[in-house]
């Protein structure tokens, strides 16, 4: 099999170090020699399956992005499946925000599809364990479009109930009082825009930061709105916060409902939302699950093993 050696190179990584993983997934030996691949197979099936990955992988050299592991793992279940659109969807759904420190491209088939919903809907739910990009790629494509002005603000928003004291006795204003609770949407700002660029936003008011009990009475037009940790809310909360939508509009709430805080889990206002509203076309939800989770390798096995735990009686 010839390909362009550079991108061949690129593929494999540095030190070849994802040839083992394509090794793994195929069941055979790849052998790489220049930009001569052979496989240790008279298997056409796996033999036409991996050409095939390496088509998908060139593309996404050629469009800047390096492929990671966990792209390889996408790529190759989409293939392996028969389900050729899911490996076009996964280049298709990159994300370029003006003046970013980098692009960002989804690294499962749920994240693209996530990004795909959040194009098509104007009420997201994504629904999942740490670390499989519900946070991240909502702020990603937020500062996307508030940047190429297809909104005009971003409102972030998040309910408090992990410290259990109110804001009232905290020091400090509202943004500081409020900081601590978000200071998992900073990071991904960070990650993805310079501090002063951040700043700048904020400063121009494109950027609010607002308490979830403080949103009541608003109707917030022109603008994409995420709510995180929406496992949190109440039902009247969610329901409060749905219905600040204005024309223009855009919310995605984001949550694990393995990770539930306020004293009755069942009545999670996430949990009764996507109840009442998984038959409403316009309303988009998305799960993810352990394969989606693009932190360090070992937090998909976590995640694993609390999913498979047998709860106490």
């Amino acid at each position: 099999m010839l390909g362009q050696e550079s991108d061949i190179h690129a593929i494999f990584g540095v030190n070849d170090k994802n040839i083992s993983l394509m090794e793994e997934l195929l069941g055979v030996k790849v052998f790489v020699r220049g930009n001569e691949i052979s496989l240790d197979t008279r298997d056409e099936a796996k033999y036409h399956l991996f050409q095939h990955m390496i088509e998908q992988l060139e593309e996404f050299v050629r469009i800047g992005q390096a492929p990671e592991q966990d792209i390889i793992r996408a790529i190759f279940h989409a293939l392996d499946t028969g389900k050729h659109k899911d490996a076009e969807l996964l280049k298709k759904s990159a994300i370029n925000i003006p003046g970013a420190l980098k692009k960002v491209f989804p690294k499962s088939y749920n994240q693209a599809m996530y990004l795909d919903a959040i194009d098509r809907h104007d009420v997201i739910f994504a629904v999942g364990p740490a670390g499989t990009g519900k946070t991240y790629l909502a702020v990603a494509k937020a500062l996307a479009a508030v940047q190429l002005k297809t909104f005009k603000r971003l409102v972030v928003t998040r309910p408090v109930v992990e410290a259990g004291e109110s804001l009232g006795f905290l020091p400090g204003d509202l943004t500081q009082k409020i900081n601590p609770y978000l200071r998992p949407i900073y990071d991904s700002m960070f990650s993805l825009l310079a501090p002063e660029g951040v700043k700048k936003l904020e400063e121009n008011n494109q950027i609010e930061i607002a308490p979830l009990a403080y949103m009541r009475g608003r109707t917030l037009a022109d603008s994409i709105i995420i709510l995180d940790e929406a496992q949190n809310t109440s039902r009247e909360q969610m329901k409060m916060l749905l219905t600040r939508l204005g024309l223009g509009s855009k919310i995605i709430c984001t949550g694990d409902v393995t990770q539930i805080d306020i004293p009755r889990k069942k009545e999670s206002g996430m949990l009764h939302a996507i109840s009442l509203m998984k038959s409403i076309p316009e309303i988009a939800i998305v799960f993810f699950n352990e394969h989606d989770v693009v932190r360090h390798p070992l937090v998909r096995k976590i995640v694993k093993a609390y999913e498979t735990d047998t709860p106490r009686q």
